[in-house]
């Protein structure tokens, strides 16, 4: 029994550490592409307004192409719907860099685009289960991991940059590295499959109205992330005049505060609670947007940026953990705040580069302080709860309703081991 016990723990930290992983390649591939988004704008003689019509496009594709991610694991099962899915995202990187004008651009940054979104509900969706039969929070450290990954990409592509390297060859090197990486991850990952007449689930879910105003805060995170991770080498290079390599070094900034707080934002939320955390990151946001916007040096501007990624680290994670306490079906909470956080993230970059094309890339910025500022006003929602977070009883495993809401980590790791579980579905 304790033998048992021991091998199901074992079973699932190796399907923690590797989903992990998978989050770092997820993002490792961004921040490989955002680095060099100055040049395939330049080599694809677009505009800055050109430029924004264009980083609309993979929101679009994600939101579009997110459904089907759901169908893909159900029919493949998760592991090999992972393996896929990830796979076609990070040959993706190649894509934009090869487009020779902005129609080009946008069809291939809507397929990098619609990659992205599905490996990431397949990933998060791990992500959720790991979570659940380890009983403990590990969701934004498992976002830390992501932004963990950008901050390596940015890296190499800020390096990239700084030589006057071709992005071509840049990217056609990471997308075979992180191509396989990738797939020596997924190796690890819980491979859970569906029996033959379990229905695929729901295409689309409304948000219920008791998410509605969550998903405003993610609304306001999810831009303020958009806007800097897409935006900041730009504004660092037309608005400042500085060199390739320095602005690239803003998006480096930008991931490595995002990084550093998921990382430990479990316990620094355990500790101060959701609401103070928010609204203190919005402050800290907000001030960083000011300093972006009235920055008179590059240096502040770095600064800035870096203050807009400590702010809303953790806005994401807790907009879902909140909509989760919020109504009878955290579910479809979930979906609903997911819904709305790619909303924004699908206009932010076509709105920065909209209203810089009439005005400047500074009052596209002001925009992103104000909306740092609402996360301030309404962090008090996320302490709102309307049931009791937790294991939906049977609706994962079918191991809570056996033994109760006091189930313990180690009695889940047990059942793992056993295979004990909806029918049909068994951790690999």
């Amino acid at each position: 029994m304790a033998t048992e016990t021991v091998f199901g723990a074992e079973r699932l930290r190796r399907a923690r550490f590797a989903v992990a992983a998978v989050f770092c390649v997820h993002g490792a591939v961004t921040g490989s592409f955002a680095t060099r988004i100055p040049w395939i704008a330049d080599h694809a003689g677009v505009s800055a307004g050109q430029l924004g019509l264009a980083l609309a496009f993979p929101a679009l594709g994600a939101s579009l192409a997110m459904p089907l991610a759901g169908a893909v694991s159900h029919r493949m099962g998760s592991r090999p719907a992972l393996r896929l899915l990830l796979v076609l995202w990070t040959l993706s990187l190649t894509l934009p860099s090869l487009a020779p004008n902005v129609w080009g651009l946008a069809a291939a940054l809507f397929v990098y685009g619609a990659t992205s979104g599905m490996s990431d509900v397949a990933m998060n969706a791990l992500g959720v289960e790991v979570e659940r039969r380890l009983d403990r929070s590990i969701m934004s450290s498992l976002h830390g991991m992501w932004s963990l990954g950008a901050l390596l990409g940015s890296a190499v592509g800020t390096l990239a940059a700084h030589l006057g390297g071709d992005a071509r060859v840049h990217h056609l090197i990471a997308a075979v590295v992180l191509t396989a990486l990738g797939l020596l991850f997924c190796q690890g990952v819980l491979d859970l499959r569906s029996t033959p007449d379990e229905e695929p689930p729901p295409r689309f879910a409304l948000p219920p109205k008791s998410a509605l105003v969550i998903g405003a805060i993610g609304f306001c995170g999810v831009f303020a992330e958009g806007a800097s991770l897409d935006w900041s080498a730009v504004y660092l290079r037309d608005q400042l005049g500085t060199s390739a390599g320095l602005a690239a070094a803003s998006t480096t900034a930008f991931a490595l505060t995002m990084a550093v707080v998921r990382l430990v934002g479990d316990r620094v939320v355990d500790r101060f609670g959701p609401v103070r955390t928010v609204r203190t990151g919005g402050v800290a946001a907000t001030a960083g947007g000011a300093l972006v916007v009235l920055a008179p040096h590059p240096a502040v501007a770095l600064a800035g940026f870096g203050l807009i990624g400590l702010g809303i680290a953790v806005v994401v994670p807790l907009a879902f953990a909140a909509a989760a306490r919020s109504g009878p079906n955290p579910s479809q909470a979930i979906a609903g705040v997911a819904t709305i956080t790619y909303t924004s993230g699908l206009i932010a970059p076509s709105a920065i580069g909209g209203l810089a094309d009439l005005t400047s890339l500074a009052v596209s910025f002001g925009v992103v302080t104000v909306l740092a500022f609402g996360l301030v006003l309404g962090a008090g929602v996320l302490g709102r709860s309307g049931t009791t977070a937790g294991v939906d009883d049977g609706a994962v495993d079918g191991t809570a309703a056996a033994s109760g809401p006091g189930k313990t980590a180690r009695d889940i790791a047990k059942d793992v081991t056993k295979g004990s579980g909806t029918p049909g579905q068994n951790a690999g």
